[in-house]
This record gives structure tokens, C-alpha cells and sequence, in this order.
């Protein structure tokens, strides 16, 4: 199975502090590193407005991963952050080779 390019971009709920928005990023950054994937980069950009409310909230801690991994691992990481109550939108692609 060949490996491909992505990038995750989500937004953290905006009432989570610094501390908490890393340990929110490290554990996104571990299922891909478990399931054999390989982190190029991870990180909180800032809190920023949101465009329009999202769940009633009208900012929103931005974090932004770089990631190369195999097909079935973006879906995982998806599911994961559909179900987690601190993710409020997030929005997985595939990069150009």
C-alpha cells in the first residue's frame, strides 16, 4: 500500500487553554504515528473568529497537521474527530504528489 500526502485542519472548541488544545493535538498526532503513520509537522496557529458560528461558538483554536500515512488512516482520524466533543469542524485532504 503506497503512502500519500495530507493535511488536517480542525478547529478546537475556543474555551480550551493552550495546554489543552496541545494535548488535543498530540493525541491526534499519536493514532496516526500508531497506526504507522509519520507526522511531518503539527501545531495550534491561534485562536481566531470564526467566518460564521459554528455550535454557537464564534471563534475557534485552529491547528493544522501535516501528515504522510496509507488510505484507512484519514477515515480513522476523521471518525475520531466527528465523535470528539472538542473538535467543532474539521476537514481532512489529500496533497498534491
Amino acid at each position: 500500500m503506497e503512502n500519500r500526502k495530507y493535511e488536517a485542519f480542525y478547529i478546537v472548541d475556543p474555551s480550551h487553554t493552550d495546554e489543552a488544545v496541545q494535548k488535543i493535538s498530540d493525541h491526534f498526532k499519536e493514532v496516526v504515528e500508531k497506526q504507522g503513520g509519520k507526522v511531518e509537522s503539527a501545531g495550534k496557529w491561534e485562536k481566531r473568529k470564526l467566518a460564521y458560528p459554528i455550535a454557537g461558538h464564534t471563534d475557534g483554536n485552529y491547528v493544522l497537521m501535516d501528515f504522510e500515512c496509507g488510505s484507512q488512516i484519514p477515515k480513522e482520524l476523521s471518525r475520531l474527530m466527528r465523535i470528539s466533543d472538542d473538535v467543532i469542524r474539521h476537514r481532512i485532504y489529500a496533497k498534491e504528489s
